[in-house]
Parts: structure tokens; sequence; C-alpha cells
């Protein structure tokens, strides 16, 4: 991969499976809004960035080289060979095969563990525009305002402290439904205790997995996608309803429980089971496998 910056933009050649439609549409993350020109404007780690694929070459606009190596490296998980890993899924079988061919530009960002703990407590039971909507809403309303980009203000996401202060009212008006009280039980607990999630990462994922399912609002299924893409928990394996789809079609019996499936998806794709349950997940939803 060759790196150069030009004016604010960085600008990546020879980079492989990295497609920002993949990325910023297969489910892991709420702040990348496709624009006009098909280009994806995002806020992470309190940086606002526009991320666009011309060819072979992707433009990161709106940033630097050094917030580069310091930051979007290891976000877009550049350092990991997903040719490899790729590779590795494609022979297990002809399933997985299709499905990392279809979604092969994915990559799975290393989001902040915060966010993804609120971000996912709002999923449940949600569609992907209102769950926009509320992140978008408690940024604005309570997170630190970052600038303007392209005639846009733009908020990071709020702190746990910042959460915390909102009465159950205040996050309602964010259009985060019943959540509410998840939201404010969550973030008081995290900022009364000192709480810092981040530091689940070094646990182990079964132990990681128990510390989130003591929030208000975690179940198995908000555990796992937060372990995945806030606490890179690679081998564990949420099951949604496309998941649940994917895997009545090709792999177990539709009576199976939830459970059951996440168990042997766990079994079956090892350390590598988020990365095949996000090609899965994809190739399911895009092509309405189960419906």
């Amino acid at each position: 991969m060759k790196v150069s910056q030009q004016g604010n933009t960085v600008i990546l050649e020879d980079i492989k499976h990295f497609n920002p439609k993949h990325i910023f549409e297969c489910g892991q993350c709420f702040r990348w809004i496709k624009q006009e020109d098909d280009s994806y404007t995002g806020v992470a780690m309190g940086k606002v960035i526009n991320v666009k694929q011309d060819g072979d070459k992707i433009y990161l606009d709106n940033t630097t080289k050094e917030d580069f190596d310091n930051i979007w490296y290891d976000y877009f998980d550049l350092g990991r060979d997903y040719e490899e890993m790729v590779n590795t899924l494609k022979v297990m079988d002809e399933y997985l095969e299709k499905a990392t061919e279809f979604g092969e530009g994915i990559r799975i960002l290393k989001q902040d563990g915060w966010e993804m703990l609120i971000s996912f407590i709002i999923s449940a039971n949600n569609r992907i525009p209102m769950i926009q909507r509320a992140i978008n809403n408690l940024s604005k309303n309570f997170g630190t305002y970052i600038g303007e980009y392209k005639g846009q203000e733009y908020y990071a996401f709020p702190t746990s402290e910042q959460l915390s202060k909102a009465s159950v009212e205040e996050i309602r008006a964010c259009s985060t439904g019943f959540r509410d009280k998840y939201i404010k039980s969550t973030s008081q607990t995290v900022n009364d205790e000192n709480i810092d999630v981040l530091e689940y990462r070094k646990l182990s994922t079964d132990q990681c997995l128990k510390e989130l399912l003591k929030f208000n609002g975690v179940g198995p299924k908000v555990a796992d996608c937060i372990a995945l893409f806030g606490m890179q928990k690679y081998d564990t394996f949420p099951v949604d309803v496309w998941v649940k789809r994917v895997m009545q079609e090709f792999y177990v019996d539709e009576d199976l429980s939830l459970t059951k499936i996440r168990k042997f998806g766990i079994e079956k794709f090892g350390d590598l089971a988020g990365f095949a349950q996000q090609y899965l997940f994809y190739y399911a939803r895009e092509f309405g496998i189960g419906r």
C-alpha cells in the first residue's frame, strides 16, 4: 500500500479489500453517511473524515498523514492481511466462497467501545435509518462540537459524563424510543463507577461478554456486536435476523435456536467467526436470502 498526501487529502494506492460501500453498509457502523458523489462522510474518534473510492485509489479527505498514521491506519484495520484471511474463509465451503467474493471489500472497523455500547443498545429492534438519527441527535445535543465540513456541522459522540447529565426525557426526545432508560442507566453507571469500557478489550471474549451483559439494555446479541465491533473480539458470532436466515438457508436446521446457531458459528469458523459473520450478513441482506 502506498500512502501520500495532497493538501487535506490522504491518498491510498495499491490497497486490496477496501470498498467503502461494503465497509460502511455491512451493518457495523452508524455514523457514516453516503454522499451524492458516492463518497461517505463519517464521524469517528472525534474527527470528521470523508472516504471516496476512485478506481484503485482511496481518498481520505479532511485529514492528515499524521492522523492517518495515528488513527485511521488502525481504525480501518489496515495492518491485517485480508487477502490471507479471505483465502482461509473461502475454502471452508461454497457459501463462504460466494459471500467473501461478494463482500470482498469489507473491513471490520476498530471502533470506540463506549460508542458501540450505546449504539448497539439503540440498535435493538430498530432500523438503521432510525439508529443513525438517534445517534446523530444524541451527538448534536450532548456531544462536543467538532467543526464544519462542506457546510454541515458535526459533533463527537457524547462521553459517558456528558450523556449521564441528560434526563430520560431528553434522551427520549432524540428518537431513542424505549431504549431511553437503558441509555440513561448505562451512561450513569459507567460515569458514576468510573468504568473504562475500553479495558474490556484486555479480557477474554467470554469475560468481556459477561461484563457487557451487566448493562441494562444489553442482551446476548447486542453484547456480541459490541464485543466484535468495539472490543475486537473476532471469535464471537452475533446472530440477528439476517444471520439467522442465512445460517438456516445454508448450514443449520430451521428450528435451531439463536443460541445454538451462535454456538455452531463459533465452532465452525473459530477465531475468524466475526469476519465470517460479516460476510454472511452482508451477502444475506443484499440478496434477501431466506425472506
